[in-house]
């Protein structure tokens, strides 16, 4: 009862707020173009005085907005939605809700109603409804970080996926998700898994739910179906939410898209084409490289001198790197160590600190005084942006691996020349230097199965704070 109540408080505040904002958004807007109105502007005049002929409009957008926020989720609480998923929601629900209007209007035969005003109302609903939900999404990540409304988790199999989700879940305090623990039929109970224990075996769910007082449990590897099926009805009797990693996930291309078949759902693993989709990927690349460039150009202009002052050598570094296809080009940075460091690469080899064909030591002596405050904050990566202009780089992507470093016969890099090398990406916002290879191969591949612009965006946000804070690089 106290869940339902809390549930329906939530609704009816998030619909409260929307009413105000959308009236809000149409009280500007008029008051804007008050002169294209045949009313005096104010918000009993707009809404409520029929000598207003626009008044039932007015009412009409309000409803039909609150109608399409509804069918599109947008009075829930949803933590696992991305800000821009969430976003993209409410553009929608603002575009049907105007085309709802618009046909009100005609079917209504309300004349004269001004153009503009009907673009601005639109501009002005889509900027409130998307600000008070950025303000919302903060105080909701504040409160649950806190404790407030947390689940208790456990997840099922201590292989590579069940150990990346707990990972991905401890980064993300505002899910409110608090792990208690693993169960699972090959390691033993009391054996630890980044940095939670096993509890027991599977067949002991029951006894653990109750004892942990769990909310949920994440299903990440997949046991004969008997299995399966007793654990869902054991969760069913026990009110607890059951959640399934799809199996093979990695290995997919695409989104997945779940829809039915009659009366049986089907989950598809989308295998087609996502390169297809970035049609628009090259454009914002193009646009934002050469704004920032413009932008950034006294600061380049500082660095480039300072770099001259702190030691002797070119102010460019140019690296080899593949491309998108294999193709190679020379990548810019800013230099940041000694003239003569490839040279004395041959003598540090040993001291190499990171696996695979990287080769990075926190303390290198070639690294400039200069060049380490560079790398700290990678500003050496700037110059960059004139590869991206031209074509070779895109802001977001795998990032380029020097030749002289890739291993030829290693199969994995195939899959990373399928799209443009990023001046940023999954593995410099979860780490930086900080991560093993094998990891930041699986993370460039699944980047490039999955890609979205809003998966783009979502890395191009988080990798301000990421490279402000400093953290990671070396």
């Amino acid at each position: 009862m106290v869940t339902r109540r809390r549930i329906f408080f939530i609704k009816f505040s998030y619909i409260l707020i929307d009413i105000i904002c959308v009236g809000a958004a149409i009280y500007l807007a008029c008051l804007l173009r008050r002169h294209t109105l045949p009313f005096e502007v104010s918000f009993h005049n707009i809404f409520l005085t029929p000598s207003n002929p626009f008044h039932i409009v007015f009412v009409v957008w309000i409803f039909t907005i609150l109608f399409f926020n509804n069918a599109n989720d947008l009075y829930q609480t949803r933590r696992e939605v991305l800000e821009g998923l969430e976003f993209l929601e409410v553009t929608k629900s603002v575009f049907y809700s105007s085309l709802a209007t618009v046909m009100a209007v005609f079917l209504l035969k309300v004349a004269d109603f001004p153009r503009s005003i009907l673009i601005l109302i639109a501009v002005f609903i889509t900027v409130f409804l998307v600000i008070w939900r950025i303000f919302k999404r903060a105080f909701v990540e504040f409160i649950v970080a806190r404790g407030y409304n947390n689940f208790n988790v456990l997840i099922i199999g201590t292989g590579s996926v069940g150990v990346t989700l707990v990972e991905e879940i401890r980064k993300r305090p505002g899910l409110g998700l608090r792990i208690s623990g693993y169960l699972d039929d090959v390691h033993p109970a009391g054996s630890e898994h980044g940095g939670h224990k096993v509890l027991g075996r599977v067949a002991d769910f029951p006894d653990i739910a109750q004892r942990e007082f769990i909310n949920k449990v994440f299903i990440t590897t997949h046991h004969d179906n008997d299995a399966f099926i007793q654990l869902l009805e054991q969760a069913n009797d026990l009110n607890v939410a059951v959640r399934v990693v799809p199996q093979g996930f990695e290995l997919s291309k695409g989104e997945f898209f779940k829809y039915n078949i009659g009366v049986i759902p089907i989950l598809e693993y989308c295998d087609a084409e996502n390169l297809r989709k970035q049609a628009g990927k090259r454009l914002f690349d193009f646009i934002a490289s050469l704004s920032l460039l413009t932008v950034l150009s006294p600061l380049l202009l500082a660095l480039a001198v300072l770099i001259k002052l702190d030691s002797p050598g070119p102010v460019f570094y140019l690296s080899r790197r593949y491309g998108r296809g294999g193709r190679q080009f020379f990548m810019y940075k800013f230099r940041s160590m000694v003239s003569d460091a490839d040279r004395q690469l041959s003598q540090l080899k040993d001291k190499n600190e990171v696996d695979g064909p990287i080769f990075k030591i926190r303390n290198d002596p070639r690294v400039t005084p200069f060049g380490r405050f560079l790398r700290k904050y990678s500003l050496d990566e700037l110059p960059q942006l004139i590869n991206v202009l031209i074509g070779e780089m895109s802001l977001v992507g795998p990032r380029p691996f020097p030749i002289a470093q890739v291993e030829k016969e290693d199969l994995r890099q195939i899959k990373r020349l399928e799209v443009r090398p990023g001046m940023t990406g999954l593995w410099q916002i979860r780490g930086r230097s900080d991560i093993s290879f094998d990891r930041l191969i699986r993370w460039d591949i699944w980047y490039i199965n999955n890609w979205s612009f809003w998966l783009d965006w979502n890395i191009l946000l988080q990798t301000v704070p990421v490279v402000c804070k400093g953290r990671g690089a070396y």
